[in-house]
């Protein structure tokens, strides 16, 4: 018989990878690849680097300043700390109002009703539209001096003509308020946690006289702690990138009180043009970020239910005579 040229070869790996299992794998994720280079992998290394330096969007002369950015952040920049504290206050105070008001809401829908469907829809448009543009527009008309809200007010019998927006103990309040009122997502989430709960614990609880009260501490939310766990962490990591409410309804005002930690990122990066200070500060959040996530993790071992955990627990050791240890 006569053997394959070289060139016969050639051709034939080259189809044969061509058409392997793993070259259309690749050819198909290829696009979601070039993306994740492009847009992902090269500008997280490149604001690594560039937060060793002086970089100005409108210079070219770059030098490697080595930790001067970060030491500036934490030594002589007031405004960086206010954004801290302001950011801070806004996690912790709507991240907990917006899982509550979404758990609650989702457990109103996880009742049996024809128009089920419909309340779904309507509870999840807020967070479809809620972080654009024209949501905050309209929200920014809603809270001044001439808005609806002082008019509802007025019309219930109170004397009131607060602008919401200029006041600084009122202003981080309506951002708040915006937020909380996206709660779609979380709420689809829990709706969706909660329709895993087996009936049959709960019928077993009515059979042993426990209340209403009673189920939900001891029977839904343990069984719903992972979600839990899983909406906690993504809306810590929402509440800490907040932005577009705060750019268009306040933009870091009255007195920097609504000035959230993104905003200042932004305005350092793009009104200011000091990338590189820009880019220090945007590491700086992602450690914030990561160490409360950690913190989230670290402490689900105590309050996180996984139904194969009476699995995995350590079985007692028993004596010659029978008698557990």
């Amino acid at each position: 018989m006569n053997e394959p040229s070289a060139g016969n070869k050639k051709q034939f790996s080259f189809y044969k990878f061509l058409y392997s299992s793993n070259t259309v794998g690749y050819f198909f994720i290829m696009p979601w690849l070039i993306g994740f280079l492009a847009f992902t992998l090269v500008p997280f290394v490149m604001s690594f680097v560039l937060s060793f330096t002086d970089f100005n969007i409108l210079s070219s002369d770059t030098r490697f300043v080595g930790m001067e950015n970060y030491i500036k952040l934490f030594t002589q920049d007031k405004l960086f700390l206010k954004s801290l504290q302001v950011t801070f206050k806004f996690a912790f105070i709507s991240v907990p109002l917006r899982l509550i008001f979404a758990l609650f809401v989702a457990m109103i829908l996880n009742r049996k009703s024809r128009m089920v469907g419909v309340y779904r829809v309507v509870y999840y448009l807020p967070s479809i539209i809620g972080g654009s543009v024209a949501v905050s527009v309209m929200w920014r008309n809603l809270f001044t001096k001439a808005g609806v809200v002082n008019s509802i007010l007025q019309a219930v019998g109170f004397n009131c003509s607060v602008n919401w927006l200029s006041n600084r103990s009122t202003a981080l309040y309506t951002l708040v308020l915006l937020y909380v009122w996206q709660f779609g997502s979380s709420m689809l989430i829990f709706l969706s946690g909660l329709k895993q709960i087996p009936v049959t614990y709960y019928e077993a609880a009515d059979m042993d006289g426990a209340g209403r009260v009673k189920q939900f501490f001891f029977i839904t939310l343990p069984m719903l702690s992972p979600v839990i766990l899983f909406n906690l962490v993504m809306q810590i990591i929402n509440g800490f990138m907040v932005f577009t409410q705060a750019q268009i309804i306040t933009d870091g005002g009255p007195v920097n009180e609504t000035l959230v930690y993104v905003l200042y990122l932004y305005k350092q990066s793009f009104k200011y043009y000091e990338m590189g200070y820009g880019s220090a500060m945007a590491w700086i959040l992602l450690l914030i970020v990561a160490f409360f996530t950690a913190i989230v993790f670290k402490s689900s071992n105590q309050w996180v239910f996984y139904e194969n955990n009476a699995d995995k627990a350590p079985k007692k050791k028993k004596r010659k005579g029978g008698r557990s240890l």
